[in-house]
């Protein structure tokens, strides 16, 4: 698989593909990124790997020489076309899927090979926050690496009470703890990126939180009216409800005047269970 820019310029020339940014296709093109993604995700022989958006295979091929078996879903079809044709043939512990990772978070891992997997991606921009959403519906991967913007991997594990503590944040900070990742500088793909990245290193929680459908919404919701205060939200949204919320936020020392953004992710669990 390629790995510089002028083997992965060849390589497109020869396909007749132009690289989409609507699809984010910035490929990595530096070994020493790939074997740190490997690293960091701690994959060892035999384990269950799910990739996203496997691209020219770079990635894949250094997951499948671990000894790993890699679950991939790829939208851009003349890409799936060229991994069907060069990989797929030899590697029988590669399942391919072709389709959109949004509705396909887990690459068509079958339910019952979902107890213990990892994720390792280089993740579009634009599908990051609800693929991400969708895995956090679970099954719960026990590890995830991630290759992000560096602007979504500082708002997935901002902290409360910052302007980029989200909706998201909350989601993924109940079910993962941030591990030391690694910053990647935007000459490590081709074509070049505008901005550097970030290997996101999340590690699955003991006891991890999966929100139920109709709280997730509820909190979104909330969060796309950060300006207002969490009082007035919840007074609108849960007529019967919302009192007994606020005066739990007010006896772990909130104020109701409080944005969505001061609310830390462990009582918008307790929200949670009161709606279950």
């Amino acid at each position: 698989m390629p790995l510089s820019p002028s083997s992965t310029r060849e390589l497109l020339v020869r396909l007749g593909h132009e690289p989409k940014r609507f699809l984010g296709q910035n490929f990595l093109v530096d070994g020493n990124i790939v074997r740190k993604s490997l690293e960091l995700a701690q994959v060892r022989a035999g384990d269950t790997v799910v990739e996203i958006g496997p691209g020219l295979g770079t990635l894949t091929a250094a997951l499948l020489a671990a000894g790993a078996e890699v679950w991939a879903v790829e939208k851009d079809r003349n890409l799936h076309a060229h991994l069907t044709e060069t990989l797929v043939p030899d590697q029988p512990w590669l399942h391919l899927l072709e389709g959109d990772a949004v509705d396909q978070p887990l690459a068509g891992l079958p339910p019952d090979r979902a107890g213990n997997f990892k994720i390792v991606a280089n993740l579009p921009y634009a599908i990051a926050t609800p693929w991400l959403d969708g895995v956090l519906s679970g099954p719960l991967p026990e590890r995830m690496v991630l290759m992000l913007q560096q602007e979504a991997a500082q708002r997935y594990v901002a902290v409360p009470g910052s302007k980029t503590f989200g909706a998201i944040s909350v989601f993924l900070q109940s079910a993962y703890a941030a591990a030391p990742g690694h910053k990647v500088e935007a000459i490590c793909f081709f074509p070049r990126p505008d901005v550097d990245s970030y290997l996101l290193h999340l590690v699955r929680r003991p006891h991890p939180y999966i929100f139920p459908a109709e709280t997730k919404e509820l909190i979104r919701a909330c969060f796309q009216q950060r300006r207002k205060q969490i009082g007035g939200l919840l007074r609108d949204r849960l007529p019967d409800r919302g009192a007994a919320w606020i005066a739990q936020l007010e006896a772990a020392g909130l104020d109701a005047r409080a944005r969505p953004e001061a609310i830390p992710a462990e009582l918008w669990r307790s929200l949670a269970v009161r709606e279950a």
